[in-house]
């Protein structure tokens, strides 16, 4: 968050102390006086939820605009491992040399290019996708759910919830704000509206959730 805060416009508590104890971190932060999006949504005019969108747009327009050190890959922001419990298997993923090593990592290092069953054809379609050449990792929030964005009035005042940030494909914010939380379903209509959308890139994480694990 002192990352994000430092460097861009967003919104985003402010961390007054982080300290570790008996093996765990707590960290001390300001608490933001709002409330989250999704549970107001289906009382929000049409208009109400557009002028919200107006506003994430540039937020998330200028997260992108953050480099990520030279050499980083996939990884955390200070280039550790990543953080993701929807993850299979573990929650602590990488750090990774790059986007390639990533996707070999989530489908266990598996040859899934070289499957010739035909009922399988999803996993070569899969296998096609990762392939492709990748730009850098992107600066990425992880989770951007609906009860992960506050609003006071119809001014977005904070994005909250930052512990599944780190550099990562240009997709995966798509991917994983599309598959939030199974409370947020309704999200999953309205994520085009603030994020370039990836459909295709979504399909492919299906595929790849539907053989080596959900998140």
């Amino acid at each position: 968050m002192e990352f994000v805060r430092s460097n861009t416009s967003i919104p985003v508590p402010k961390v007054y102390q982080a300290f570790e104890q008996k093996g765990r971190v707590y960290i001390v932060m300001e608490r933001i006086k709002a409330a989250n999006v999704g549970n107001k949504w289906s009382s929000l005019s049409h208009a109400s939820r557009e002028r919200i969108f107006q506003q994430l747009r540039p937020m998330i327009e200028e997260l992108r605009t953050l480099q990520p050190p030279k050499g980083m890959g996939v990884a955390n922001v200070d280039g550790g491992p990543i953080f993701d419990p929807r993850l299979p298997t573990q929650s602590e993923w990488g750090p990774f040399g790059d986007i390639d090593d990533f996707h070999k990592a989530l489908v266990d290092q598996q040859d899934i290019g070289s499957v010739v069953d035909e009922n399988y054809g999803d996993l070569r379609e899969l296998a096609a996708f990762y392939r492709q050449t990748w730009s850098q990792p992107v600066f990425t929030h992880g989770d951007l759910s609906s009860f992960n964005i506050l609003y006071d009035g119809e001014r977005v005042v904070g994005i909250i919830n930052w512990e599944t940030t780190g550099w990562l494909p240009p997709y995966w914010e798509y991917a994983t704000a599309w598959n939030a939380n199974p409370q947020n379903a309704f999200w999953q209509a309205e994520v085009d509206r603030f994020l370039q959308p990836w459909p295709h890139a979504r399909a492919m994480d299906s595929v790849r959730r539907k053989y080596f694990g959900f998140f």
